[in-house]
């Protein structure tokens, strides 16, 4: 399925799916890397999400009806990209108030929670899409065993770098805020930092796998964080 949409008036939306899966996500990706390498006149930003890509133009430029057959033109020769060209080793703390919700699953999987940890930390992630708020990740790969439904009553705050699970999917939070996940650990990373040169750390199409610390660790690194200092750094895949 492929098929070009109005979204309001200064935007189109390129849709390659109905449903989410990596297949469609690099077909997202692709075009938006293309589209960042042969800039179309008119177009001011693109925006991955799960299963298509908003494209926003300015109408006084360009008229949408024009774009819409540009972009047609492009997609005709559009290559499928590889999953993701970077891969990010994410800490996380799996205990104290940072494990909301470890307990609930292990009962509810009929798993200890060490079990229910170590499938969250064995799994390899894809960046599907950044969202909600700024740098939070959505994240698909997510083990089967541990899919879960969201809060029936959402919480009114969740921490900083708060590693989540709604339904199929992962995420890590961002900022602090409401949320209707159920989180299993926190990590230090920070997402969105304004003093890097790219605020926003993932980006659609990354890989991430998580490894454990403990609360020690955590508060070490969390002080080197709020000074500043980068935790992770990407390995090119």
């Amino acid at each position: 399925m492929l098929r070009i949409l109005p979204a309001g008036d200064q935007a189109l939306s390129v849709e390659f799916g109905d449903q989410v899966s990596e297949a469609v996500s690099r077909r997202v990706i692709a075009f938006a890397r293309r589209l960042a390498r042969e800039p179309v006149p008119g177009i001011i930003e693109t925006v991955p999400t799960y299963r298509a890509l908003l494209v926003m133009y300015d109408p006084a430029k360009r008229r949408g009806t024009q774009l819409a057959q540009d972009l047609l033109a492009l997609l005709s020769s559009i290559e499928e990209e590889a999953t993701g060209t970077r891969r990010f080793k994410v800490p996380v703390c799996y205990e104290g108030d940072a494990a909301l919700d470890v307990a609930y699953l292990a009962a509810a999987k009929k798993l200890t929670p060490e079990a229910v940890i170590a499938l969250h930390s064995g799994a390899e992630y894809r960046v599907y899409m950044i969202g909600f708020m700024p740098g939070f990740a959505y994240l698909g790969g997510l083990p089967e065993a541990l899919f879960t439904p969201r809060l029936d009553v959402p919480r009114a705050l969740v921490a900083t770098g708060s590693i989540g699970i709604g339904g199929q999917q992962a995420c890590i939070t961002s900022f602090a805020g409401p949320s209707g996940w159920r989180y299993l650990g926190r990590t230090p990373v920070r997402l969105f930092d304004i003093r890097r040169r790219e605020a926003s750390l993932l980006a659609p199409g990354d890989s991430v796998a998580f490894h454990r610390i403990g609360p020690d660790e955590a508060a070490a690194l969390d002080r080197r964080a709020a000074a500043g200092e980068a935790l992770v750094e990407p390995e090119s895949l």
